[in-house]
């Protein structure tokens, strides 16, 4: 157990190849799939195969800041939301790193604004890596700091 990582309920991670930077991220146990509150998603063409393109806040203390980018869609996927409503949503892979950690994980795009933390992790995302202690928050930043 001990190859484990031990989380909180929140800590800070970046998403490189989005080029996002010590972003907060809720970690969730009961969401099956992680998202990332993007706005303005559009669907195209490259080469014949689906992308997306959208923007990104790279940093919740300035929501005026975006970052247009693009990436290979995956799949479109039905979720249900916090608030029980279904809908369909784009899929991606892209690396989320948390401390030293670095792997692959989907994230489904969606509008976040109305909640507090602009990403959320969940149970995919984690897979067999992540341990969640919810009454803590930030132990893997509070270990890089040390």
């Amino acid at each position: 157990m001990s190859d484990k990582i031990l989380v909180g309920a929140i800590e800070t991670c970046s998403l490189p190849e989005l080029k996002i930077q010590d972003l907060d991220v809720r970690i969730d146990t009961g969401a099956k799939t992680s998202s990332l509150h993007v706005d303005h998603i559009k669907k195209f063409q490259r080469n014949g195969k689906p992308w997306v393109s959208f923007d990104i806040h790279p940093t919740v203390h300035n929501v005026e800041e975006t970052i247009s980018t693009e990436s290979k869609l995956k799949d479109i996927r039905r979720i249900k939301s916090s608030n029980g409503q279904v809908e369909e949503r784009y899929i991606i892979t892209t690396q989320f790193q948390l401390g030293n950690d670095v792997w692959d994980i989907d994230i489904s795009l969606t509008d976040r604004s109305d909640m507090s933390f602009l990403m959320l992790l969940g149970r995919e995302g984690m897979g067999s890596r992540i341990i969640v202690d919810p009454s803590q928050t930030y132990l893997v930043s509070s270990e890089e700091a040390e």
